[in-house]
């Protein structure tokens, strides 16, 4: 999930870290790190301590709302301040594809031991929709669970690519209401993805590999702009899992880039509002609603949640970050890749923990986070920092 992958890295070398330093954002890399731990709880407690799981409110939505959030309010800025298509997409691919295909590497490789989740589709198609990152807009299981946000993520990048270059992208506040509006009228109409079958996930790796080349060499890049967004919206609205949680994600994410603007007081805060109360009642006569946690008691809470904790990051936006809350922002990446195979692989061994004494829940609760923390300060070390670094050089090489 900047961002879920759209991380602006923070110092982790002081006691604390001043939000104000150049080039830093520690404030969001807190709401990251929330965000992350939120996501691990909800995949965790079920099996581990389920007594401890909250029913009023769904964790894991609020951690991913967070993220979006999070990713609505800096990846269009970054473009914007960079001015740079270029380089903003060799930035994105050195951040999320290393560790991404990463974790697939290794759940492939350890599939002998625990097999690859049976939704994943054993074809071609599924190498295609996977290296497109947008296998949830194709109907494509994810080879691990949490990488389907990754599909929303890819979506925002391209749409707000063409929109940037439309000249259409400070109308964040109208379009996070569109697709509010979408997320409704979807879940009216729509009860299954409209397109099936293979050949959107080859038609779309196409244009995808096609376009990106457009995109860096700067040969027909405005063309390629405005059919990868295109592409973007249609398998968005129609090729999705769950067609209006889908535009409901993308509200919230223009939500994030209207805050932005009334930040920065180029634009006004009602919208904000306005895709809130969409987002908030997008479930009530929706077809595909069948899951506790769009109920609307939880899922209004869950909303609610997500912006008071995005709210409450703003307001500290100014002060001084405890160096633990920006180190987990630094890792959240990481944190969000690694923890559900991990999950898996100590389940294998110990089983469902969730009838065991409370000490030893505890003690396996405990045990997880810290391999899952373990893990991802080791692969973003040798494999995250690394590869933004070398991201960096290339995009400042071929920079216009």
């Amino acid at each position: 999930m900047g961002t879920v992958g759209g991380m602006v890295t923070a110092s982790p070398v002081s006691a604390t870290v001043p939000v104000s330093a150049p080039h830093r954002l520690a404030w969001l890399d807190c709401l990251r790190g929330v965000a992350a731990l939120a996501v691990v709880a909800e995949h965790m407690l079920p099996w581990v301590a389920p007594t401890l799981r909250p029913y009023w409110f769904n964790l894991g939505m609020y951690g991913v709302l967070v993220f979006f959030l999070v990713s609505g309010y800096i990846i269009p800025a970054s473009l914007e301040r960079k001015g740079d298509i270029r380089s903003f997409w060799i930035s994105r691919i050195f951040r999320l594809y290393p560790l991404y295909l990463l974790i697939i590497a290794v759940v492939f490789a350890l599939s002998w031991w625990v097999p690859v989740r049976s939704y994943v589709t054993r074809d071609p198609s599924a190498v295609a929709a996977h290296v497109t990152m947008l296998h949830d807009t194709l109907n494509e299981a994810a080879v691990v669970d949490t990488m389907w946000t990754l599909s929303y993520e890819m979506v925002f990048y391209l749409l707000v690519t063409a929109l940037f270059v439309a000249g259409l992208h400070r109308r964040s506040g109208g379009i996070a209401i569109v697709f509010g509006a979408a997320a409704i009228v979807a879940g009216l109409l729509l009860d299954a993805p409209l397109l099936q079958g293979a050949w959107p996930a080859y038609a779309s790796f196409g244009l995808f590999a096609v376009g990106m080349v457009c995109l860096i060499s700067g040969r027909l890049r405005a063309t390629a702009a405005y059919v990868l967004g295109a592409m973007a919206v249609v398998l968005l609205m129609t090729g999705s899992y769950v067609p209006w949680l889908g535009a409901a994600i993308l509200a919230s994410m223009f939500a994030g880039t209207a805050i932005y603007r009334w930040e920065r007081k180029t634009g006004p805060l009602w919208p904000v509002f306005a895709t809130a109360a969409l987002i908030s009642v997008s479930t009530a006569w929706s077809i595909q609603a069948g899951w506790w946690w769009v109920r609307p008691q939880a899922w209004i809470t869950t909303i609610a949640l997500a912006g008071v904790t995005f709210a409450l990051g703003m307001a500290v936006r100014n002060r001084r970050i405890p160096k633990v809350l920006a180190w987990l922002g630094l890792v959240s990446y990481s944190v969000y890749l690694v923890h559900h195979p991990v999950l898996k692989y100590v389940l294998h061994v110990t089983g469902s923990l969730e009838n065991a004494a409370w000490p030893v829940q505890t003690a396996a609760a405990i045990g997880i986070l810290a391999a899952v923390l373990g893990i991802s300060w080791v692969t973003y070390r040798l494999v995250e920092a690394p590869m933004q670094r070398l991201g960096r050089r290339v995009a400042k090489r071929y920079a216009v």
